[in-house]
């Protein structure tokens, strides 16, 4: 047997780290005296202990670390994997900050440092149709009150979110000229330049300084102009919403979702977060897979139930969510009773929306 100083010595993990661990259920010693309180460890813990070190090291969560010394071989390695896309995931996000930093330091030097990208203009249309929506409303917080238009590496992503709901869209980029950009749209720049996409063939989108301007032009149609300013503040970070991985998905009509919701029982239940009361309804995912809406008796209990998932929604929230993408077809991703979720058009990846669920009590 091992002393806790002795498995600190040979682990790579600290006194007060073996600690941490054993209260939190995740390695505890093999023996603990009952007179002294000393922690005593297997010498075949060893090599679970230098494990834990390693994992550490990387950065894995607690849980995941539970599971890699709980689980067989073959969930442990998945569990691995999909920590590793998480790092190569972050190391992503920080090339793209340090590029727009790059950008932003090189506006010093030359404040007119423009960008300008061409897209289909019904691309950037039904993009922004599938996010205006979750954009927030309180001119309190101005940065939430607009669209984030950001150039990823695979084209111009669209951003809303009022911090209950977050939309995101993808649009392609047929021509780019210039450097990174990133800038928030205030909504009523957004709502104009909507109404200007009718029935146009092209949007050209120039970036230059504080100005946005956005240029629409089509067979037998002159060019039409909006020009605007973005929103000078900084944008929540939403990347880690972009890697949720749920445990559950499913197919839905969305007509018949949308009907059940409008029919379906409601719970009046005030958000904790600022007090707003809000119609919440039910959704039910059977041994089956299949999602249904939650009837009156049902809707009246917590979350206290029969072993099925149960999550709470904001119904205008959802009802919203569904509208937006105009589609018969969606995938609903679930992850559980607190975790997001996720409506998803099956047909136009990169495009989805968020709601956060409202806890049931």
């Amino acid at each position: 047997m091992r002393s806790i100083g002795e498995m600190a010595r040979h682990s790579g993990l600290s006194v007060s780290a073996l600690r941490f661990y054993d209260g939190a259920g995740v390695f505890g010693p093999a023996w603990v005296d009952p007179q002294s309180g000393y922690r005593w460890y297997a010498e075949e813990q060893v090599g679970d202990a230098r494990l834990i070190a390693r994992l550490r090291r990387v950065g894995m969560p607690l849980p995941d670390i539970s599971r890699v010394l709980s689980a067989g071989p073959a969930a442990a390695r998945q569990t691995l994997e999909a920590h590793l896309r998480r790092l190569e995931d972050g190391l992503a996000d920080a090339r793209r900050e340090l590029s727009t930093v790059r950008a932003l330091i090189d506006q010093r030097e030359n404040p007119m440092n423009q960008t300008r990208l061409t897209t289909p203009a019904h691309e950037l249309a039904a993009a922004l149709d599938a996010v205006r929506f979750a954009a927030g409303s309180n001119p309190e917080q101005p940065a939430l009150c607009g669209v984030l238009l950001e150039l990823a590496a695979d084209g111009l992503r669209l951003v809303a979110t009022d911090r209950y709901r977050m939309a995101v869209s993808l649009v392609p980029v047929a021509a780019l000229d210039g450097p990174p950009v990133s800038a928030i749209a205030g909504t009523a720049f957004v709502d104009e330049v909507r109404t200007l996409l009718e029935g146009a063939d092209n949007a050209q989108l120039v970036f230059e300084g504080d100005q946005l301007t956005v240029a629409v032009s089509g067979a037998g149609h002159p060019e039409r102009v909006v020009t605007g300013r973005r929103v000078d503040q900084d944008y929540p970070d939403y990347r880690p919403m972009l890697r949720l991985e749920p445990t559950r998905r499913v197919a839905v009509d969305a007509a018949e979702l949308r009907a059940e919701l409008s029919t379906g029982a409601t719970r009046r239940l005030t958000r904790s977060q600022d007090g707003v009361q809000q119609q919440v309804s039910v959704l039910t995912v059977g041994a089956d897979g299949t999602l249904g809406v939650a009837g009156a008796e049902a809707v009246a209990g917590g979350n206290g139930h029969d072993g099925g998932l149960r999550i709470g929604v904001n119904r205008e929230f959802l009802m919203e969510a569904i509208t937006a993408g105009r589609r018969d077809q969606l995938t609903l991703e679930l992850g559980g009773p607190v975790a997001p979720l996720a409506i998803r058009y099956p047909d136009r990846e990169g495009t989805f929306s968020l709601l956060m669920p409202t806890v049931l009590s």
